[in-house]
């Protein structure tokens, strides 16, 4: 077998549970082996079904499934050998930390020297290390988590399944713990599915992202990829922020432009090849538009503007500015390292904002509902 076929193949996979709608249709995906992929998506979006699918869980109306080559479809979930990682954690209340990391050995018929050998082991990786007589009921939830994360590696699986494992966690621990999953999953080489609707949380951890809405991966890429190059509208709103400005395209020459209500053109990337005259919005992300003062805002693709709000992150401030032509406020990210204490930007000033052309991505405008 070539070493290039993916682990795990879902070929024309399709699930419905009332044989009405596809909660996921025609799904084609490779995940390759020792990847770090994501599933990200809004509530709905197929991507837990598609876990549960690939986890022995639910079975799919139509399609297949292959692991290595192979068909899984009918494989019930013990005998898949993957590791699980739950929101709730799922731990026996009544079991210590080390009888439930060892669990998933013992249901496999390990011996109890091996058992003792491996739970050390699973314990030390997660950093649990002298808190195997413990009772889950007096760790943290950040330990709890540990815990089932230890559990879910310790029978060494061919793959770690992830059902939203830090949503239950405060922002910091969460954090934390997403960069601690990404040493481990580069430590064990392993491949992990992971299942979240944190934009954040995907970008910081994953290799690839499939971003899914009803039911259809939208875009398949590494983090750069999807964040710099969204393939479709809706993927560039889902993933980061944008500012979003509404127009007509227009195509001349070949190159395209997008012109406001007011006249004024900027000239963007047509993604999807829309239409002349079709409804249009552009989508900039905040770092990329550049500020500069009213008074010496060079011509072309600038739009005078007024701040509006001025939001402090520390490292950056995020300015809403008011462009005017009946569209939203635009959001623009200034680094404070490169301006002066005295020049920062304030409620009420007038400022000039320039879209470079090869950032100004242009896309059809969705539907109106």
């Amino acid at each position: 077998m070539s070493h290039a076929e993916p682990l795990v193949r879902f070929s024309g996979v399709q699930k419905t549970y009332d044989g009405v709608q596809l909660v996921v249709r025609s799904l084609n995906l490779d995940i390759q082996r020792g990847e770090f992929l994501s599933l990200l998506g809004p509530s709905g979006s197929g991507k837990t079904t598609t876990l549960m699918m690939l986890a022995g869980f639910e079975s799919p109306t139509a399609g297949d499934i292959l692991l290595d080559g192979a068909p899984i479809t009918s494989t019930p979930p013990h005998k898949r050998n993957f590791g699980m990682v739950f929101q709730n954690y799922a731990l026996f209340p009544h079991l210590s930390v080390g009888q439930n990391v060892a669990y998933p050995l013992t249901v496999r018929k390990v011996s109890k020297d091996d058992q003792a050998k491996r739970v050390a082991k699973a314990l030390d990786m997660v950093r649990l290390v002298g808190m195997a007589d413990r009772l889950p009921s007096q760790l943290s939830g950040g330990q709890q988590q540990r815990v089932a994360l230890a559990r879910a590696l310790v029978f060494n699986p061919q793959l770690v399944l992830m059902d939203e494992p830090l949503g239950a966690l405060d922002k910091q621990l969460r954090e934390h713990m997403q960069i601690e999953l990404k040493e481990l999953h580069q430590q064990l080489g392993v491949t992990f599915v992971y299942v979240t609707h944190d934009q954040s949380e995907a970008l910081t951890m994953s290799d690839r992202v499939a971003v899914f809405n009803e039911g259809v991966i939208q875009q398949l890429a590494d983090v750069s990829s999807l964040y710099e190059t969204p393939s479709n509208r809706f993927v560039a709103g889902f993933v980061g922020d944008s500012t979003v400005l509404v127009g007509k395209l227009e195509i001349r020459a070949g190159s395209a432009a997008l012109v406001l209500p007011d006249g004024q053109r900027l000239a963007g990337v047509n993604v999807n090849a829309a239409a002349d005259g079709a409804r249009a919005e552009a989508c900039v992300r905040p770092e990329r538009i550049v500020l500069h003062p009213a008074s010496s805002a060079p011509a072309g693709q600038v739009l005078r503007a007024t701040v509006s709000r001025a939001i402090y992150h520390g490292d950056h401030l995020r300015l809403m500015c008011d462009v005017g032509a009946g569209q939203s406020l635009a959001t623009v990210r200034l680094a404070l390292s490169s301006v002066g204490a005295s020049a920062l930007p304030q409620p009420g000033d007038a400022v000039g904002l320039e879209f470079p052309p090869g950032s100004t991505r242009i896309y059809t405008a969705p539907a109106l509902h």
